[in-house]
């Protein structure tokens, strides 16, 4: 049976070099490049008519902006919309990349750690120079959390810390280990019904389509988990403690 982690190897397909950095084409990059141009067009499309009796494609649009900004809305208050460009973008690309990545012969992008990564740290480090932007160094106090004795300060401070440095490491992982595993247990799944035959091999055949119904609403559920930490961090960083922001 065929390694399931196989599907998971990245292979150069077009060999590029930019001032020494290599910057090759591989499935990886090339699926982004559609989820991308697929995501647009959709979007773009739907938004182009704007019908007072809208079509199937508007009102697609219409409720995932919806969605979006709920979501903005419900975590970070209504001065949140401001990030609704940067929330909306991650939401769409994740959930794209997640359904598209379940077609056969494809590649799912939020499998590698790499691009799961990258995005957590964009978030994780927006945050911070945004609570800096506007409390100061009065954004430290997120170390303490609100009613905390003086006396339990110095327990309190090193565990919220590591609370705040485990933040991106979580957020990349989650995603990336509910892809990956998802993938496997597919391809686990489907090698198994290859090999049993017609006598046996039917039962790990059904699983395989009621995992791929699954995996179906794992894609929402972790693009929805990973746009909900983010508005909360971001949330965070404006709302410290719960007090509105101000500029300095």
């Amino acid at each position: 049976m065929e390694n399931p982690l196989h599907p998971f190897e990245l292979h150069q397909l077009v060999q590029l070099s930019l001032f020494g950095v290599d910057i090759s084409l591989n499935k990886a990059v090339l699926m982004m490049w559609v989820v991308v141009g697929l995501a647009a067009t959709l979007l773009v499309l739907g938004g182009a008519s704007r019908r007072l009796v809208p079509t199937k494609l508007q009102s697609l649009a219409e409720l995932l902006v919806e969605f979006i900004r709920g979501i903005i809305i419900d975590t970070m208050g209504q001065d949140g919309i401001r990030f609704f460009p940067l929330v909306a973008t991650l939401f769409v690309f994740i959930l794209f990349s997640n359904l598209l990545g379940l077609i056969p012969g494809s590649y799912t992008v939020t499998s590698q750690i790499a691009v799961t990564g990258a995005f957590a740290l964009m978030v994780y480090g927006l945050s911070i120079v945004l609570g800096f932007l506007l409390h100061g160094v009065k954004f430290f106090g997120i170390l303490i959390p609100p009613g905390t004795p003086g006396w339990l300060l110095p327990l309190m401070m090193p565990i919220e810390l590591i609370s705040q440095l485990a933040r991106p490491i979580s957020l990349a992982v989650r995603l990336f280990a509910n892809m990956t595993a998802g993938h496997v247990i597919l391809g686990v799944l489907f090698g198994l019904a290859i090999t049993g035959g017609a006598l046996i091999g039917w039962l790990p055949f059904a699983f395989t389509i009621a995992m791929n119904a699954l995996e179906v609403g794992i894609a929402f559920i972790q693009a929805y988990i990973f746009t909900v930490l983010t508005c909360v961090y971001l949330g965070d960083a404006v709302h410290l403690h719960g007090h509105e922001a101000h500029a300095h």
